[in-house]
C-alpha cells in the first residue's frame, strides 16, 4: 500500500477527534525553522525542548550526537516526541554541512560581539538554528562555518538562558515573523500525508501488525 492508502485504513482505529486535530495542525506544521542541537545531555533540557518545539508547530528537529545520546524524559516531555519528528546526526561538521546543502543558513544562538538580535535576522530563506550544549554552548567549529549569529536580548544581571527556555524564546520569535509573512512555509501537500501517517502509526498501538495484516489479506 502506498501513504494514503495506508492512512485512509488506519483511520478505522482513531477516533473522530484525534483525525481532526491531525487535519487541523498538519497545516500549522513547519520546518522553514529547523532547530539543531550539540550533544545535549540532560535529559529534562531534552524533553523540554521537544515539549516547546512541538507546541511551538516545529516538525522536525536534528540532535547532533556525539559524546551524548538526546534522550527525552517521559515525565516531562509528556509525548511530545510522537508528534515530532527527531532525527540524529553524528556531532560533525559534515553533518551540519549536508543540512546547509538544502538550502538552510546555518544561524548559531549565541552572544558573539557581531551577533544579531533575534528579532533582526534575515528569514528570506529556511533557518537550521543552531543551540551549543549546556555548559560550553555553540562550538567554535561551528560558530566558524555560521551564516549569522543570533542573541536574546536581556535585562537583567543573567548573561544567558537555560538552553530549552533559549530555544521556546527564539523559536516563538522566528515563528510569530514567518507566520506573519509571505513565506511558504507549509510542508508540501506530499509530506503532510506522510506526516499524518506518521502521526497515525505513532497513535496505534501494534500499527504495523495491524498493516501487516491487512496487506496479508489483500
Amino acid at each position: 500500500m502506498n501513504n494514503e492508502q495506508q492512512y485512509n485504513y488506519l483511520l478505522n482505529f482513531l477516533t473522530d477527534d484525534k483525525i481532526e486535530k491531525f487535519s487541523t495542525l498538519i497545516h500549522l506544521k513547519t520546518e522553514y525553522i529547523l532547530p539543531v542541537f550539540e550533544d545535549i545531555y540532560q535529559f529534562r533540557n531534552a524533553a523540554a525542548i521537544v515539549r516547546s518545539l512541538e507546541g511551538l508547530g516545529v516538525n522536525k528537529m536534528v540532535a547532533l550526537e556525539g559524546k551524548n545520546f538526546f534522550k527525552p524524559e517521559e515525565s516531562v516531555s509528556r509525548g511530545a516526541e510522537k508528534w515530532l519528528k527527531i532525527e540524529r546526526k553524528p556531532h560533525t561538521l559534515e553533518s551540519l554541512l549536508e543540512i546547509k546543502s538544502k538550502g538552510y543558513s546555518i544561524v548559531s544562538v549565541s552572544p558573539e560581539k557581531d551577533a544579531l538580535d533575534i528579532e533582526n535576522v534575515s528569514i528570506n530563506k529556511p533557518i537550521a538554528l543552531i543551540f551549543g550544549t549546556e555548559w560550553e554552548g555553540v562550538s567554535q567549529e561551528v560558530l566558524d562555518i555560521s551564516d549569522a549569529c543570533v542573541k536574546i536580548p536581556m535585562y537583567g544581571f543573567t548573561q544567558s538562558y537555560n538552553v530549552s527556555v533559549a530555544t521556546a524564546i527564539s523559536v516563538y520569535s522566528l515563528m510569530n515573523r514567518i507566520r506573519n509573512s509571505e513565506i511558504k512555509w507549509q510542508l508540501s501537500e506530499e509530506y503532510k500525508l506522510e506526516m499524518q501517517l506518521y502521526w497515525a502509526k505513532n497513535s496505534i498501538q501494534s500499527s504495523k501488525l495491524i498493516l501487516d495484516k491487512h496487506n496479508a489479506k489483500n
